[in-house]
């Protein structure tokens, strides 16, 4: 929430630089920290101290070619040989770690614990939602800064850091809601409860956007909704595996989370540019729109993974 608001004003009174300078400040002083004052863990098991880089090189560039195949289609649209051999260069990426994972002693992914269905399960309603919850975290902040000359409110970073605090707060109330909705109601209810409420925000939004209060709403609904399902998601699949393996199972589940929003946000990226006209600063409305819906479509598809986490949830 501190962020949150903050933001605007480190922006407009310093830079925009400065906007990922303090926070990058802030990280290093926490692991320092964290180092200094928090305990070692013995390894549970021969091997563990052992760190995968090979892994974790080949996971980094899959995600970085990922994230450029993404953002390049809509200018490369015209060469499609380019986008081709972007897709290769990620096929092999995904090939050569795929069998990294399985050869290595310690992987930074165990493969064989995202092959349990309670696991696999939980990391795919992870993804769908979380690229369900990038389009109203990347277009609502765009929308919002768009001038009043045009369809937007020409919002102020400042501004749109109060417009986005409610999101923020509904974000901090989810953790405890999903669990005392879990506890009482079982982890699958609070997973529907959430899919239900995100695609709605989504689609309202899709059809009405035209007042600051309508993207405030929907905004919060989302981060609600995102929180529920997270937070339902690691804490059951912590509670299916064996309890050393809980760190593994629940760092598969928040991976794939990282995932989702940044497959979620370049595909919005992709969309505004691809609908903005040649010497224009401004997309046209309907990018917006179509964002929206793709959004409320995916995660709709989050409800037909719940139907089938009956077992794994209940």
């Amino acid at each position: 929430m501190a962020g949150t608001l903050s933001a605007g004003p480190v922006a407009e009174a310093l830079s925009r630089h400065w906007m990922f300078a303090l926070p990058t400040i802030a990280v290093i002083g926490a692991t320092a920290l964290v180092h200094r004052l928090v305990p070692a863990d013995p390894p549970g098991h021969v091997g563990e101290t052992r760190l995968d880089w090979p892994g974790l090189a080949l996971l980094s560039g899959m995600l970085v070619t990922l994230m450029l195949t993404l953002s390049l289609a809509p200018e490369l649209a015209s060469q499609p040989l380019v986008i081709v051999a972007l897709v290769v260069v990620l096929a092999g990426f995904v090939v050569a770690w795929t069998a990294v994972q399985r050869r290595a002693a310690s992987p930074m992914i165990d493969l064989r614990m995202l092959a349990r269905p309670a696991v696999w399960r939980a990391c795919v309603l992870t993804f769908v939602i979380c690229v369900g919850t990038s389009a109203p975290v990347y277009l609502i902040p765009q929308l919002l800064a768009v001038p009043t000359s045009g369809y937007g409110f020409g919002a102020s970073a400042t501004e749109i850091g109060f417009y986005l605090l409610p999101g923020a707060i509904a974000a901090a109330l989810a953790g405890p809601l999903a669990g005392i909705g879990s506890k009482r109601f079982g982890s699958r209810a609070v997973v529907t409860v959430g899919a239900v409420t995100m695609v709605t925000a989504l689609l309202a939004l899709a059809a009405v956007h035209t007042e600051v209060w309508h993207l405030v709403a929907a905004k919060a609904m989302v981060a609600l909704a995102n929180g529920l399902i997270v937070t339902a998601m690691v804490t059951t699949t912590a509670t299916s595996v064996h309890r050393g393996d809980t760190g593994i199972a629940t760092s598969v589940v928040l991976v794939t989370r990282v995932l989702g929003y940044a497959v979620g946000t370049q595909v919005c990226g992709a969309l505004l540019t691809a609908a903005t006209p040649a010497g224009a600063d401004v997309p046209a409305e309907s990018a917006f729109v179509t964002g929206f819906l793709i959004a409320g479509t995916v995660a709709a598809l989050s409800l037909l993974v719940t139907r089938n986490l009956k077992e794994s949830l209940s």
